[in-house]
């Protein structure tokens, strides 16, 4: 605990220094505000979802304010404890604020209006932390270009449609978009940093991944239905990034894979907080469904009543011992549409790795 506490207190001094540059950049002196008020934000444009085109795969209503409800307004869990207030007031001061939202929905926006030039009928998502509920003030934004209904080849096609977008991007953008590199990865990205906001944002930008869609509004859902989920998730996903496990890059755990532990965890105690929705609510999260219509999808589920009421604290410390003794990295796998550790597959992907994640 007292390891907590350090952690803690760290985490308050860097956000204090944070928190000054934001409110020097947010002042009303700051030419940059300026700059921002003289393209304010349409509220037709607002919160990833764009106008609708002809096809039926591309409808997609833009996404209500009730979806994304003010931050100040969420109930959050009862303090019963001082970690757990420690753990209240850090997710407080880091989690996603709307002006974050709305400067990446902006310039999601503006972008898609430049790839339309290059591909008319495209659309252009936010996807991942931005949108998922477990998003940051320093969450990068993820971009997902949906092209066409069938599927797109990740190694040839993805990378000629990406590498002409990253060439369009350094030689017509090069006012507004700094850096913009192609990265072939299994699933390849254009990765580049927008310079023109109050705070410059790093985005990531994938083709036709549309998995990561629907994986977004899955966890979205799993974000709403009970109040614990995201201060924990969000604190565990800063204490990876304080002690640099949170990097995939560097071989560490992506944002996503912390994300799917904490909700295993959740999933497999004594008395379970969260459920598997994927089991409960099969239709909902048919794999099949049009993309107009998954955005939805976390107004249609009710909150799940738990008969768990631990405290963040305990769960935070039940987290990093259920991780540290408990399950059995060399055997179990971790699954939450199973809600629980399955048996470690034997397929050659699998192999020579320490952590598996469904």
């Amino acid at each position: 605990i007292n390891t907590f506490f350090f952690f803690f207190r760290r985490l308050s001094e860097e956000s204090i220094l944070q928190n000054g540059k934001r409110q020097r950049l947010h002042s009303h002196s700051s030419e940059t505000t300026v700059v921002d008020q003289a393209v304010p934000l349409q509220e037709k444009h607002r919160y990833s979802f764009p106008e609708p085109v002809t096809s039926p795969l591309f409808y997609a209503p833009p996404v209500q304010d009730t979806l994304f409800p003010d931050p100040r307004e969420t109930t959050l869990p009862v303090a019963k404890d001082k970690l757990s207030q420690q753990v209240l007031e850090w997710f407080q001061v880091c989690q996603q604020q709307t002006c974050d939202l709305n400067s990446k929905e902006l310039c999601r926006a503006e972008l898609q209006r430049e790839i339309r030039k290059i591909f008319p009928r495209s659309r252009l998502f936010l996807v991942g932390s931005t949108m998922n509920g477990f998003g940051t003030h320093s969450s990068d934004g993820d971009l997902c270009l949906v092209l066409k209904e069938e599927p797109v080849n990740q190694k040839t096609e993805a990378r000629y449609i990406l590498s002409l977008i990253q060439k369009h991007f350094a030689t017509k953008l090069c006012k507004y978009i700094e850096r913009p590199q192609l990265i072939r990865a299994k699933v390849p990205i254009v990765k580049f940093r927008d310079k023109v906001r109050q705070v410059s944002m790093e985005f990531d930008l994938n083709v036709n991944n549309v998995v990561g869609i629907r994986n977004t509004f899955l966890l979205r859902t799993y974000a709403c239905i009970e109040n614990r989920v995201r201060p924990l998730v969000i604190v565990v996903k800063k204490w990876a990034s304080f002690h640099e496990i949170n990097d995939a890059s560097r071989g560490t755990l992506n944002s996503y894979s912390l994300v799917l532990m904490v909700l295993h965890y959740l999933q497999t105690l004594p008395e379970p907080i969260l459920p598997s929705l994927q089991k409960n609510y099969p239709e909902s999260f048919d794999p099949a469904m049009h993309l107009h219509l998954v955005h939805r999808l976390p107004c249609t589920i009710p909150p799940y009543i738990s008969k768990n009421g631990s405290s963040l604290g305990d769960l935070l410390i039940g987290f990093l011992k259920y991780y540290a003794t408990e399950f059995d990295w060399s055997r179990q796998m971790i699954s939450v549409r199973e809600a629980k550790a399955i048996p470690r597959p034997d397929g050659i992907e699998w192999r020579n790795k320490f952590i598996c994640i469904e």
